[in-house]
């Protein structure tokens, strides 16, 4: 199970034939194990990795450190649901350290990010401090070099 969730995280649209050549077992025992997956909610999506700078689309990601003061009985968890639960929020993670929340949204501009912040995230009972950081290009997500400009650097052999 472990290496077909490997192969599926780096190329989910590998066909069952190929996943089953390369892990030694039939197409249909591939094709059974990734539906149990999917049914156990192992497999939650299957997403694409878009350069959408490379489309002329503009919008804003921004992370955000979010501290807390945590809750009664619940700590942490329910104001992060009513974080995560927001159209904008991209990703929620519980962090370690000098923040208890990683929060990354996206938006259409500068001023929806700032505005979603002051007006929605810092609002929410519990939420003390936020700190604001947007980014500005991308280079590498999830393992993938966004603008891989690296060439062929053997040398050209000629008769």
């Amino acid at each position: 199970m472990h290496e077909l969730l490997e192969l599926l995280e780096h190329d989910a649209r590998r066909p069952a034939s190929e996943l089953a050549s390369m892990l030694n077992k039939s197409e249909y025992e591939v094709e059974q194990e990734i539906s149990q997956l999917e049914k156990d909610k192992i497999i939650l999506s299957y997403n694409t990795l878009i350069n959408w700078e490379k489309t002329g689309s503009n919008s804003v990601t921004s992370i955000i450190e979010v501290n807390l003061a945590p809750q009664r009985e619940t700590g942490f968890d329910a104001i992060a649901e009513r974080i995560y639960r927001f159209e904008e929020v991209r990703t929620v993670y519980l962090m370690s350290g000098s923040f208890d929340l990683l929060v990354i949204i996206e938006g259409k501009s500068l001023q929806e990010v700032a505005n979603f912040v002051a007006t929605r995230l810092s609002t929410i009972e519990g939420v003390t401090q936020t700190r604001s950081h947007f980014m500005l290009k991308p280079y590498k997500k999830d393992g993938i070099i966004m603008d891989d400009k690296e060439k062929d650097r053997r040398l050209v052999m000629t008769p």
